[in-house]
């Protein structure tokens, strides 16, 4: 498939790592023990490394008593935690902060044997997760204090905004970031005094068991925050009829399941969905920069990214340079099985990710795509490694042209006019993540705002935006609902409640005043404060 292929070259593995040196002997099965178990029997889920195919460990397939055991003890947990002082519940995660940076090398080692996934790639998690804790816990305090709103009339009407913990809150987690889309979730609604029940991934349970560890070794206590493994379509359901909110990451057809069963119970959700990513490449953008993000932006986590770029949109002046640079670049990537830092890609998860990644790509050779670079899988180096693809040539009624394919592979388009790009961006039913690369920002920034997206990063693939963890995160159309990161990231694990104390005089008629006469001292009430500008 492509007569670049076969320039991928073997590299000399000999002085790498192809073992985790840091993970100590029995963690995985102490790690095990800490789900809870109701009575009675139940299968064992196996957890393979993606690197071999070979088995590691196994957990409980959970039951539905298993889950309701697992929301009585945090439910039990969490009013005490709720009356601590913001500050004490600060102290823990700060701790969390330095205890995740400090201990990288066993979290790296259990990521990458879970994952399949490069070391570089894996830091990233590590990296996101303490950023994470440090943010919440420093401004929790103050986002969470009651706060003075105007009143109803000025110093009559004394009112104050209350925010609440909800209670119970389940995360159901996906495989392809199983530490920072559990535990930077899980973070704020545990600093917003809330118990937390989660669902990570059957391929990737113990990163999460692992962070809940040390969670409890910074001080968190022990119930507050639960683990329950098995299949989501067993478990799920069980889940979301036991918790007051509801946090999902994964396939839009899956979110839409959840979200009708949070609807019908009255709860709140916030869910990250699918995404086709488009970045658009303009004539004066710096090459060599945009190539670079190129690579990062398409081929993180092996391309296992729901902010990934799957469409690359090229003007024609810089569209041949770009491309032969991308492609070369891409060639020479290196696959790598290694636990250290010098592989650049991983590979797939699972045989079900490495056949759905095939099928797009073949689908789009028979239809009359060309693959530049790539296209097969490389079972010499692992079960489901896949080589980074590149496609030109990718048409409407190509599986890869609309579908999220999760995987290294990414399409390349030619534009003329910024106006047709801009309508090929927004021509698609996800609205996730999008690039702009371009020397003029100003342009940059007023072409990201007519981009149907939720976030849009200027010269960089994904990690600016995401990154900046106080600014909203999520999706538009049918990649999301509700926002991670910023404020909003932690107030949607509350419930507001509004105080008012009224003074002196009832908002009503006074004695002896007729309803006519209240209608006028309110209606010149209402002129007279419009005129005031801090009344209004």
């Amino acid at each position: 498939m492509g007569t670049n292929t076969a320039a991928w070259v073997a590299r000399d593995q000999s002085d790498t790592v192809m073992t985790p040196r840091h993970l100590p002997p029995g963690l995985l099965p102490a790690l095990a023990a800490m789900i809870p178990r109701a009575e009675g029997p139940r299968p064992a889920v196996p957890v393979r490394a993606p690197f071999t195919g070979e088995e590691i460990g196994t957990v409980p397939a959970c039951t539905e008593a298993d889950v309701a055991l697992a929301v009585e003890r945090a439910r039990a947990a969490q009013p005490a935690w709720a009356a601590r002082p913001a500050a004490e519940r600060k102290v823990i995660f700060m701790r969390y902060h330095d205890l995740l940076l400090h201990r990288q090398d066993t979290m790296l080692d259990l990521l990458q044997l879970e994952g399949g996934r490069a070391r570089r790639h894996a830091l990233e998690e590590v990296l996101d997760t303490a950023l994470n804790s440090r943010y919440y816990a420093v401004r929790a305090g103050a986002w969470l204090k009651p706060r003075r709103r105007k009143g109803a009339l000025p110093l009559l009407t004394a009112t104050w905004e209350h925010r609440h913990p909800l209670g119970v809150v389940g995360i159901i987690s996906p495989w392809n970031y199983p530490l920072t889309l559990a535990i930077a979730d899980a973070i704020p609604a545990l600093l917003a005094g809330n118990a937390v029940v989660l669902k990570p991934a059957s391929e990737t349970p113990f990163t999460a068991l692992l962070a809940v560890k040390w969670l409890h070794e910074a001080g968190l206590p022990a119930d507050l925050i639960q683990v329950v493994t098995g299949r989501g379509s067993i478990i799920g359901s069980a889940l979301i009829e036991r918790v007051e909110f509801i946090g999902f990451t994964g396939s839009t057809e899956t979110g839409r399941g959840i979200a009708a069963q949070a609807a019908e119970r009255l709860i709140g959700c916030s869910m990250e969905l699918g995404g086709k990513n488009p970045m658009l490449v303009l004539n004066d953008a710096d090459l060599d920069r945009a190539v670079d993000g190129a690579m990062r932006g398409c081929f993180s986590n092996t391309g296992q990214l729901c902010i990934s770029i799957e469409r690359m949109y090229v003007q024609s002046a810089i569209y041949g340079r770009f491309v032969a640079a991308f492609a070369e670049r891409t060639r020479n990537l290196h696959l790598s099985a290694a636990y250290d830092y010098e592989g650049e890609i991983g590979t797939l998860i699972s045989q079900e990710q490495l056949d759905k990644v095939q099928e797009h790509v073949q689908d789009a050779v028979a239809k009359g795509a060309t693959v530049l670079t790539g296209g097969r899988a490389r079972p010499d180096l692992g079960p489901y490694f896949y080589e980074p693809t590149i496609l030109t040539g990718v048409t409407p009624e190509m599986q890869v042209a609309a579908e999220e394919t999760f995987g290294p592979v990414v399409s390349i388009y030619r534009f003329d006019d910024l106006p047709d790009a801009i309508h090929a961006a927004n021509d698609s039913r996800y609205g996730l993540n999008a690039s702009i690369w371009t020397r003029d920002t100003a342009l940059g920034r007023a072409l990201a705002a007519q981009i149907e997206c939720g976030t849009v990063n200027i010269n960089e693939g994904y990690s600016a935006a995401y990154g900046s963890v106080d600014a909203p995160m999520g999706g538009m159309k049918d990649s999301g609902l509700g926002r991670r990161h910023g404020k909003q990231g932690m107030l949607k694990y509350t419930e507001a409640q509004t105080i008012a104390v009224q003074r002196l005089l009832p908002i009503a008629p006074l004695p002896n005043m007729t309803a006519g006469q209240f209608a006028l001292v309110m209606t010149l009430t209402l002129f007279l404060l419009k005129r005031i500008p801090k009344l209004r």
